[in-house]
């Protein structure tokens, strides 16, 4: 007579609960990791674009400045709204020299670039 086989007397084919919650385990342990890893180059990323967007707005701020000789303080227009400027004129220890800054800020973040300049008369 033939005995029939039970599911707990099987032939050994196929994954015990254990192994499965180790290899769940570890593809959790990778998507952290993963996840994490984007998280912090996307954080650089926007960092490098706040970066490269206030030094062009204040780059053209300074030129500004300089053709008109006056500090001021704003904000930029649309699509820029989010920035804001503050700028200033000083004389510098050298005689005939001026020493034009701009300091442009999104939030906490902020670029500041400062040129010298031969005074006008």
């Amino acid at each position: 007579m033939k005995r029939n086989r039970t599911f707990t007397e099987g032939n050994g084919a196929g994954f015990t609960l254990l192994e499965v919650m180790v290899s769940l385990a570890i593809i959790g342990g990778l998507l952290v990791t993963l996840i994490s890893s984007m998280n912090y180059h996307l954080d650089i990323a926007a960092r490098h674009e706040f970066v490269t967007v206030a030094s062009m707005l204040a780059r053209n701020k300074l030129r500004e400045i300089e053709a008109r000789s006056s500090a001021t303080k704003g904000t930029f227009p649309e699509p820029f709204s989010a920035y804001s400027f503050s700028s200033e004129i000083k004389d510098s220890d050298y005689p005939g020299i001026s020493v034009l800054a701009v300091v442009v800020s999104r939030g906490k973040e902020e670029v500041r670039f400062t040129e010298m300049v031969e005074k006008t008369r």
